[in-house]
């Protein structure tokens, strides 16, 4: 599956953005899928994974709350809904999958990654 992200940009801390992934290739319905984040100096590090039917969710804490995965399997598309953003928020986000089902954190699990779209929250 090839995967293609978009949807980063420039926000004022509290402010939201939407990220999205377009997934082409294999069935996308097949993939759990994930996104993560790294910022400059930092290991790549989990944001939140969602489930083949998208009916399991699971995030890290600093997001909880704030951000919410989705995915449209008609669509072949993964989003990232990101409220209140914070200034540690600033990050390059990748969407990436992986064939299994639940809810997958582990970077090592997931075996396609897409290109990563910049995120820049100012304070």
């Amino acid at each position: 599956v090839q995967l293609q992200a978009s949807g980063g940009g420039l926000v004022q801390a509290g402010g939201s953005l939407r990220l999205s992934c377009a997934a082409s290739g294999r069935t996308f319905r097949e993939y759990g899928m994930g996104w993560f984040r790294q910022a400059p100096g930092k290991e790549r590090e989990f944001v939140a994974v969602i489930s083949r039917s998208g009916v399991s969710t699971y995030y890290t804490d600093s997001v909880k709350g704030r951000f919410t995965i989705s995915r449209d399997n008609a669509k072949n598309t993964l989003y990232l809904q990101m409220n209140n953003l914070k200034a540690e928020d600033t990050a390059v986000y990748y969407c990436a999958a992986g064939l299994w089902g639940g809810t997958i954190v582990s970077i090592g699990d997931y075996e396609y990654w897409g290109q990563g779209t910049q995120v820049t929250v100012s304070s």
